[in-house]
């Protein structure tokens, strides 16, 4: 086990229920049986506070975690971009040259391809939010 993967998914500072969300998403995935579900403050297309929480293994823990970070007071679609190219990454193109998305190298490692659908598990799930 990778120890900076149970470092990220130990920061659990987002993962909470907002009660007053604007948004919200919900998704299974039906390989391994994780779930997660996220729950968004949106105002003027910017997300002001993010909530994940779910039955999941410690890699889509880990993505949630720092998904949730890297997500508040982005836009929407940043955001929808973003995932577009995690899929991108997973699919073969192994570069992420944003600045403001190289944190997420921490979890995107060739030798975790293997979780791929763990890790994109929570892209997905705010992917049906903000692609809309």
């Amino acid at each position: 086990m990778d120890l900076e993967i149970l470092k990220i998914a130990s920061d659990i500072d987002n993962n909470k229920n907002i009660k007053n969300h604007t948004h919200f998403s919900k998704l299974k995935n039906s390989l391994c049986g994780d779930e997660i579900q996220i729950k968004l403050i949106i105002k003027e297309e910017k997300i002001v506070d993010f909530g994940y929480q779910g039955n999941s293994c410690i890699y889509c823990k880990a993505s949630a975690s720092l998904l949730s970070k890297i997500s508040i007071n982005k836009k929407k679609n940043k955001l929808n971009e973003l995932c577009d190219d995690v899929k991108l990454y997973f699919g073969g193109n192994f570069e992420i040259t944003e600045k403001k998305w190289l944190v997420l190298k921490k979890i995107f490692k060739k030798k975790n391809h293997s979780k791929k659908d763990c890790i994109l598990l929570p892209f997905k799930a705010l992917q049906k939010i903000v692609s809309i």
